[in-house]
């Protein structure tokens, strides 16, 4: 079993920042993708940005070139700054650990960001 716990949401102001982790633990061996998907009410999760073993990253269009994914493999950890925040950010974060070549995905609880004008 693989186990994901975020952290860092929290409430900003427009314009502000925030750091999201995203510890993983369990059977994480292998050539695994770990990335951040978000979900706001009524709407469908969407991509926000992954991240390859390899070094790899992409990103969801409404967020490119304000939030950077970083990982660190030796903590099995995955981290998401989030730079230039908009009130249209706000959702619910999941961090996502995906093995290469299967098909099943793995789930954070998800951590709360809210973005006020």
């Amino acid at each position: 079993q693989v186990q994901l716990v975020e952290s860092g949401g929290g409430s900003v102001q427009s314009g502000g920042s925030l750091r999201l982790s995203c510890a993983a633990s369990g059977n994480i061996a292998g050539n695994t993708v770990m990335g951040w998907y978000r979900q706001a009410p009524g709407g469908q999760r969407e991509l926000v940005a992954r991240n390859y073993k390899s070094g790899t990253t992409i990103y969801g269009d409404a967020v490119k070139g304000r939030f950077t994914i970083s990982r660190d493999n030796a903590k099995n950890m995955v981290y998401l700054q989030m730079n230039s925040l908009k009130p249209e950010d706000s959702s619910v974060y999941y961090c996502n650990l995906v093995r290469v070549g299967s098909v099943t995905n793995y789930w954070g609880q998800g951590t709360q960001v809210t973005v006020s004008s």
